[in-house]
């Protein structure tokens, strides 16, 4: 069964979650600087099946779209471009930062640890694909 993949882009870097071939469980891949997503992209559809991709689509809490949003929709229009067959996925990444900082505080790392973007954006989309998963979008 090929796997999910969920992107959590942002200006500078963007997190990258899996599945498991089974799609049962997720796990942060990587966080990758974000101008090389779509070639990483490429290379890893290159090696791995994937069935589908989900991209945080980031929201203010009012439910309008954040100043953020323009950029990761231009993503999504290179994306769709670039991998015209892939099927994306929409999914509000409303509280996956505060949820992934939350997990890694709960995980017992330590303050210096804790401040490693990379690693947050690798458990927000990690969060992102664990709410899709369970049907939460």
């Amino acid at each position: 069964m090929p796997r999910l993949l969920a992107i959590d882009y942002g200006i500078k870097r963007t997190g990258i979650a899996i599945t498991d071939e089974m799609q049962l469980i997720a796990s942060g891949l990587t966080t990758i600087p974000s101008e090389t997503a779509i070639a990483f992209l490429a290379d890893y559809f290159s090696k791995e099946k994937v069935e589908k991709v989900i991209v945080g689509k980031p929201m203010q809490m009012n439910g309008q779209p954040s100043e953020s949003t323009e950029i990761i929709e231009k993503f999504v229009v290179l994306f769709q471009s670039r991998f015209p067959k892939m099927p994306v996925v929409r999914a509000d990444e409303r509280f996956t930062s505060k949820m992934a900082f939350q997990t890694m505080i709960d995980s017992g790392l330590s303050k210096k640890q804790r401040q490693n973007k990379a690693l947050v954006d690798e458990i927000a989309a990690t969060i992102l694909l664990q709410g899709y998963m369970a049907g939460n979008y």
